[in-house]
């Protein structure tokens, strides 16, 4: 190659690596320096010294702009890192204290029961409780599914913590099933490393000794529901799931319930406890001593056994509830942990209904047990004295009508006073008052004996009973008062209707020559609440009378139970005071008699017994109500075995849980269980009948609540045993 060639060539390829060097020089000016591509002269040529100048501050700009952004964050960094380790110290060292450290209620002990001697009636005992933390357990409903085999959870189980975990704190524990028996503690302690969260507890929960016993006036405790959550206050039932539902229990909760105590203790990420840190102790609730006595209350419900009604006992001097039996009865201790649905149901549905509570709810038509109160009222008037006698044919007619209201005695008791009315409980002598009197007179007097009222018992969910009067006919039945009714009201039938524990405080108000006492079972709370109930008389009754007139009424009672419809329960070993009633359930037609034989088992008139003993100085005094006893002499006889305890025996063989021995032959003067059938049904009968049309079709109608009886048109089958 010729010289001139050589320099062409050479001069081509300078050329192209100075065009290809510019063109990569300029993509990637970082990374070739110039110098060693270019000279200076062909710098100068082709990138003016303008052009580097500004590469070089772009250059410099992104430098600076890179290194800002890094000390930016940096900073940031730094300050947030202070802001927590210093200005915020304490509060986020006490929120990561909280992830590991948890502060556990610990649910107070529930307050004992005890009867006035001193019987515990309502206990504590320990259980092993599956519970859940929901803070540690994320899927729930996986967990309780893997759980149920394990546990052997039911349906029941399942739907009730479904219904607590809904409303519990998040930081709660929740139980899944109480009363673990050791195979259910046995499989869940092989695989308890499978459910973070879940743990086995040791949980105290009610138990009532006596079971059926002291049902109905005790009560029981039950689980929490939504309604009462929503009531309570949620920091003092921390940790508890249980409250009162009834009965001394739901009445007394806050003496009963305590106050809740706390524990701290630090758990690992599965929320097992790793060591305990602190604990304020709860505090148990209140000790309860009743006013109810273990041997009286076993004795009437030995008396009511296989039949339905009702017996109360009281102190008339201070009002204290000796005894109080609804019969039938339950287990209160099936509620405690949950009752299932089967056993829930057979009670609710038996037409027995044993958790009806008859002696303070049930509405019974008193019958002839109210003479005693409502004679009183004639002497109140001045309406009758202890002379006045009428002439008694076995009916009274109204001026102008010619509707008999027919006496219990086909052919009438002859020359009757207010003595021989109670003796042999005549019901056309009250005829006669109270049409003299008239119906707002009776309402305004019977009312001082509480009927129409409640009594303001210690004991919740209590009837008013219902002493009518033409105004409370006009408002809930829309239409008038007619003569009839107050005949019918004069002898405790109609609309007339009172509770046994209303009975029994009338009897005490006639015990006591007219002052008030009020009903209540609690003698006294020991504890972190401690009081004692003062008894006093707390009001007198209005009567205008003489002094006298209830020493005379007293002694009309007495005659009743030694001559009169009563005298199957005397006693020589002291005097009892007292009155019979029948009410009647099924009405009877103008013209035709009361005939057992065509009546079923629930159709027969209740027998009705009110007393006090020793008839000069009471003790005690007795209600029985027998639904479908017949009269009210068979409900004296369940009342005799009461009096004889009390008075005879008591002191000398008292009765207690280890034994129920009673000595003396005490029992025998009682009626047996089973001289009457008892059938399923509870019978009541029409509200709504009159006896004051002639010829009126006899009606009933059938009813799961005791119901007012109809009026009285005629009488029970032995007319010297009402």
């Amino acid at each position: 190659m010729s010289a001139k060639s050589k320099f062409k060539h050479r001069n081509c390829y300078s050329q192209f690596f100075i065009i290809k060097s510019r063109t990569v020089a300029l993509e990637y000016s970082t990374l070739i320096p110039f110098p060693l591509v270019l000279s200076r002269s062909r710098m100068k040529q082709h990138f003016p010294l303008k052009n580097a100048q500004q590469e070089k501050r772009i250059y410099n700009s992104r430098v600076w702009i890179s290194v800002g952004i890094v000390v930016f964050f940096m900073l940031l960094l730094v300050s947030r890192y202070a802001y927590l380790q210093i200005f915020n110290f304490e509060t986020f060292s006490t929120a990561s204290d909280q992830n590991r450290i948890r502060l556990q209620p610990l649910a107070p002990a529930r307050g004992y029961i005890y009867d006035r001697n001193g019987i515990l009636l309502a206990d504590n005992y320990p259980v092993f409780t599956a519970t859940l933390s929901r803070a540690d357990v994320q899927d729930i409903d996986d967990t309780l599914k893997r759980l149920t085999p394990i546990l052997e959870l039911t349906e029941e189980d399942i739907e009730r913590f479904q219904a607590r975990v809904k409303t519990a704190r998040k930081t709660e524990r929740v139980s899944i099933k109480l009363n673990l028996n050791e195979n259910d503690i046995a499989r869940f302690s092989e695989v308890k490393y499978l459910f973070p969260g879940v743990n086995i507890e040791t949980q105290m929960t009610r138990y009532y000794p006596h079971g059926e016993l002291f049902a109905h006036v005790i009560g029981y405790v039950g689980r929490i529901n939504d309604k009462e959550l929503k009531e309570i206050d949620k920091d003092l039932y921390a940790g508890s799931n249980l409250i009162g539902k009834i009965g001394v229990e739901k009445y007394y909760e806050d003496l009963l319930h305590g106050v809740p105590g706390n524990e701290s203790v630090e758990a690992d990420a599965f929320g097992n406890v790793l060591r305990h840190l602190g604990r304020k102790e709860p505090v148990r609730g209140n000790d309860l001593y009743l006013s109810l006595d273990y041997g009286l209350q076993t004795i009437a419900t030995e008396q009511l056994a296989g039949r339905r009604g009702a017996i109360v006992a009281i102190d008339p001097r201070t009002g204290e509830i000796l005894a109080l039996v609804s019969s039938p009865s339950f287990n209160p201790n099936l509620f405690v942990t949950g009752i299932s649905s089967k056993d829930y149901s057979g009670l609710r549905d038996s037409l027995d209904q044993p958790l009806y509570n008859r002696a303070v709810q049930g509405a019974y038509p008193p019958g002839s047990t109210i003479k005693p109160m409502f004679g009183m009222g004639g002497l109140h008037y001045g309406l009758v004295d202890w002379s006045t006698a009428i002439s008694d044919p076995g009916y009274f007619t109204l001026p102008g009508d010619s509707h008999r209201f027919r006496d219990h005695k086909k052919t009438g008791h002859g020359a009757v006073n207010l003595h021989k009315a109670q003796v042999v409980s005549c019901d056309t002598y009250f005829y006669v008052m109270s049409y003299r009197m008239g119906i707002e007179k009776m309402n305004s007097w019977m009312r001082q004996f509480g009927f129409g009222e409640k009594t303001g018992v210690d004991l919740p969910s209590e009837s008013s009973g219902l002493y009518p009067s033409p105004e409370w006919k006009m408002r809930t039945r829309k239409s008038k008062w007619s003569r009839g009714e107050t005949i019918s009201v004069s002898i405790g039938q109609g609309a007339f209707t009172a509770t046994p524990l209303q009975l029994a405080m009338a009897t005490a108000i006639t015990a006591n020559q007219g002052s008030h006492v009020t009903p209540h079972v609690l003698r006294e709370s020991k504890g972190a609440k401690p009081f004692t109930v003062h008894n006093a008389p707390n009001g007198k009754i209005d009567f205008n009378g003489q002094p006298d007139d209830w020493i005379k009424m007293r002694d009309a009672m007495i005659d009743v139970v030694q001559s009169g419809t009563g005298r199957g329960i005397r006693s020589p070993m002291y005097q009892i005071a007292g009155k019979t009633g029948t009410a009647q359930v099924k009405s009877i037609a103008q013209g035709k008699r009361y005939n057992e034989a065509l009546l079923t088992e629930r159709q027969l008139d209740h027998g009705l017994f009110v007393g006090f003993a020793p008839a000069e100085t009471p003790e005690i005094a007795v209600v029985v109500v027998w639904e479908n006893g017949r009269h009210g002499g068979s409900a004296a006889q369940l009342a005799k075995p009461l009096f004889d305890y009390w008075l005879l025996s008591r002191d000398k063989n008292p009765i207690h849980p280890a034994g129920h021995q009673i000595s003396g032959g005490l029992m025998t003067a009682g009626i047996k269980p089973g001289e009457l059938p008892s059938g399923p049904n509870l019978l009541s009968a029409d509200p709504n009948a009159s006896p004051t049309q002639e010829g009126s079709q006899a009606t009933h109608a059938q009813s799961n609540n005791p119901q007012p009886a109809t009026s009285r048109s005629t009488p029970s089958a032995n007319d010297d045993q009402e």
